[in-house]
């Protein structure tokens, strides 16, 4: 590790959800190749859930950009957060690696899902993209990030 590099330069946010009420259905980021990175993390923040709301979260897979023959991600799902069991502005870390990836069958794109239940609920995501295989990762930023700051 670099210790003269910016975190932003190790860190690139290459997808998000921003900040919404979200009515129950799905919402998820655009696909992200990770061909270009050997790690993700999500972050998933939600605030006050509406009465008796769930909310779950997962990394899907795809052979495509474009979303073909998506799956799930073994072992990325959320423990349901609940209105019920006291989950109001919490956050929930979702790791992911390359190895984590069905690459047998050419699965090299993911993205965040999150799926609210029964009720509005506040909420919103970021994911963040690690140990870049070209440059520094801010060179995939979201078009979304309007200011590095060093």
């Amino acid at each position: 590790m670099n210790g003269n590099l910016n975190p932003s330069m190790a860190a690139g946010v290459v997808a998000v959800i921003n900040p919404v009420s979200q009515a129950a259905g799905t919402v998820a980021t655009g696909w992200i190749d990770m061909q270009k990175f050997g790690a993700l993390l999500a972050v998933l923040a939600v605030g006050a859930l509406g009465t008796a709301a769930t909310v779950d979260a997962k990394i899907e897979q795809a052979t495509d950009a474009a979303g073909a023959g998506a799956k799930d991600v073994s072992g990325s799902a959320i423990t349901q957060l609940t209105k019920v069991g006291t989950d109001d502005n919490k956050q929930v870390l979702i790791n992911l690696r390359q190895e984590d990836l069905d690459k047998n069958n050419a699965f090299r794109f993911v993205r965040l899902s999150v799926t609210v239940g029964t009720a509005a609920s506040l909420v919103s995501a970021i994911v963040l993209a690690f140990n870049a295989r070209y440059g520094a990762a801010t060179g995939n930023d979201a078009a979304t990030v309007d200011e590095i700051v060093s």
